[in-house]
């Protein structure tokens, strides 16, 4: 089965203006001897309306594509787990977590359900359930940033700002490429007070991400509270014309869920600015 999907990366979905960006790779079309041709060619019409309509953005309409594939493929995994994911999309937490949970029950060793449960667990602040779900995945490998990135950002959740800058670090160097585990762990070490530490790491990941608001705009705090105002002004030009909602400190505090004090400090900035 070949999961490419998760809510592991829900946190960059909220970032980039949606989620979720797009569906699981299911199981291959049954074979002919146990579904008649219609049945074949139905399958297949309705997993390629699932995935474009998944991916437009149409969530509903994907969620009645995905119940329908589930009549016929009620053993496959990742059409549960897809479910899931637009069912989220809707903001039906509890429908979404029964639908990962059945994803789990039938491909237990796969880490994805796994991921997309937690995260679910995260949006409703069920912070030991998502922990316990990102565990799991560790347990089946230990090597998977992103399990590792959102535990840090469940922790964060508890206030565990220390296990979460472990996690985040540890997420970051396993894969360098992982842009958001490197801002969260600058945002975190920011919470600690480590300013110029944090404000070290943002400039970092601008410096190879400068399209990457979310570190634009993180470094814009840090930099204004360091007394540094032309430079937070400079990154702040940048994030105005990448991303708007950094304007709306509701968004930053309860869907990207900064830490408290860059939020703070994103406020004092947008306050003086205005």
């Amino acid at each position: 089965m070949k999961w490419i999907w998760s809510l592991c990366l829900i946190l960059a979905m909220v970032l980039t203006g949606g989620w979720p960006p797009v569906a699981i790779a299911a199981e291959a079309t049954p074979p002919a001897t146990t579904y008649s041709e219609a049945d074949i060619q139905a399958i297949a019409k309705l997993r390629e309306k699932a995935f474009i309509t998944s991916q437009s953005g149409d969530y509903a309409a994907a969620d009645d594509y995905w119940t329908q594939l589930l009549d016929y493929l009620p053993d496959e995994a990742a059409i549960w787990s897809n479910r899931g994911l637009v069912r989220v999309s809707q903001y039906q937490l509890d429908a979404a977590i029964a639908d990962y949970t059945q994803a789990i029950t039938l491909a237990p060793t796969e880490i994805d359900p796994y991921l997309n449960r937690g995260a679910a667990y995260e949006f409703k602040g069920e912070w030991d359930a998502a922990i316990a779900d990102y565990n799991q995945a560790l347990a089946i490998d230990p090597n998977e940033a992103g399990a590792l990135n959102n535990r840090g950002n469940a922790k964060a959740g508890q206030q565990q700002w220390d296990a979460a800058i472990a996690d985040y670090q540890a997420a970051a160097d396993l894969n360098p490429n992982f842009a958001l585990a490197r801002v969260n762990y600058g945002l975190a070490l920011y919470q600690v007070d480590d300013v110029q530490e944090s404000i070290r790491v943002l400039r970092a990941v601008v410096r190879k991400y400068p399209n990457f608001p979310d570190a634009r705009a993180a470094l814009t705090a840090a930099l204004w509270t360091d007394q540094r105002q032309g430079e937070a002004e400079s990154q702040w030009v940048a994030v105005s014309g990448l991303d708007s909602r950094y304007k709306d400190l509701d968004w930053v505090r309860t869907i990207r869920r900064w830490p408290p004090k860059v939020a703070d400090a994103l406020e004092q900035f947008l306050t003086l600015e205005g």
